[in-house]
């Protein structure tokens, strides 16, 4: 934890808790400091508890102060367990209440930190460079938009810096940049190494169609029966997880671990929304219960979700491991000697 969250003794993970199941009460202001300051008393918040503060905060958002979200993004600025939809609604705003996210949160990763500047442009840009350790292609970027004769020749329109650095992200492969370029050069090798970056290295980065539509397809089906049993078995089979895992996603209490299910299975936002409202009908009874899902959808990044199904299939073999030493204990018992069994009596 950051040491800005460890400067708030007053709250313990109990209040966090407290204020998770709703016991907490006062102004939309208040509640959302006060969310914040407990969940950063924790000093190993579970995924459920994450889950919960982003649940807390991201519905208060747009009724709080320009300070309240400045004196967030300050307090979960260092934490590696801050809720990565409320860390990213707090990166779209203006720098000086993102600055520290910017520049310290060790869970923005370098493909998000090219989409910031994407969307905010130099001056995110700017507290971007003051990152520790910095990938070498972005800080090459960074110097593009602060010399925009490098993507325009002098006497070329130079309207768009900003969107010129990366209109062709996506045109050539990768190159190594020049250590000396000449005006034009170095932007045009920071787009080739941000196509390398923006591109997946491996197959598990993108599902092929072909192979999602089927999964899908029968996910939809199977949830569309009322069944619970027959969607868990078509889920465990898409995750290639057991079936007690895919029954514990869909018969907790909130959808956090259902949304990283169907996020691991690169779901577009309206097929996963459709299979959560089918098989977690009162999570959604308003507008804003959807509009809620859909923005934890979005700001969810695959690895994550790819990263929380490995860990269901490593629980899901420590447990077949664990039954598998308990079945055989009792027949050590029984094949020990006649003796050894007397004297342990």
């Amino acid at each position: 934890m950051s040491s800005f969250c460890q400067a708030y003794p007053f709250v313990s993970a109990s209040d966090f808790r407290q204020i998770a199941i709703g016991r907490e009460t006062g102004k939309p202001e208040r509640l959302f400091r006060a969310a914040v300051s407990a969940f950063c008393a924790l000093p190993r918040p579970s995924r459920r508890e994450i889950a919960q503060l982003e649940d807390l905060t991201l519905p208060l958002f747009d009724k709080v102060s320009v300070e309240a979200r400045r004196f967030v993004a300050a307090a979960l600025s260092e934490s590696e367990y801050a809720p990565f939809g409320l860390v990213r609604k707090l990166c779209d705003e203006p720098v000086d209440i993102a600055a520290p996210l910017l520049v310290r949160s060790p869970i923005l990763s370098d493909v998000t930190l090219i989409a910031l500047i994407g969307r905010h442009g130099l001056p995110h840009a700017r507290a971007i460079a003051r990152r520790p350790n910095l990938h070498q292609t972005i800080a090459d970027l960074i110097r593009v938009l602060e010399r925009p004769r490098l993507v325009y020749p002098e006497g070329a329109k130079q309207d768009e810096p900003v969107a010129g650095a990366l209109r062709a992200t996506g045109a050539v492969a990768a190159s190594e940049v020049s250590n000396d370029p000449v005006p034009g050069q170095l932007a045009e090798n920071v787009r080739r190494k941000l196509r390398s970056m923006m591109t997946p290295g491996a197959p598990r980065e993108a599902v092929p169609d072909e192979a999602r539509a089927p999964a899908y397809d029968r996910l939809k089906a199977t949830a569309l029966t009322g069944n619970d049993t027959f969607f868990q078995t078509a889920l465990a089979d898409a995750l290639e997880i057991d079936l007690l895992a895919a029954r514990s996603i869909t018969e907790k209490s909130g959808y956090s671990s259902l949304i990283d299910a169907l996020k691991a299975l690169d779901l577009a936002e309206e097929q996963a929304f459709l299979l959560a409202a089918t098989i977690l009908p009162g999570q959604f009874a308003h507008a804003e219960s959807v509009r809620l899902f859909l923005e934890r959808y979005r700001a969810l990044h695959r690895d994550v979700a790819l990263d929380r199904v490995r860990d269901w299939k490593a629980a899901s073999v420590g447990a077949r491991i664990r039954s598998n030493a308990e079945r055989l204990q009792p027949r050590v018992r029984s094949s020990a000697p006649k003796g050894d069994q007397l004297k342990a009596s």
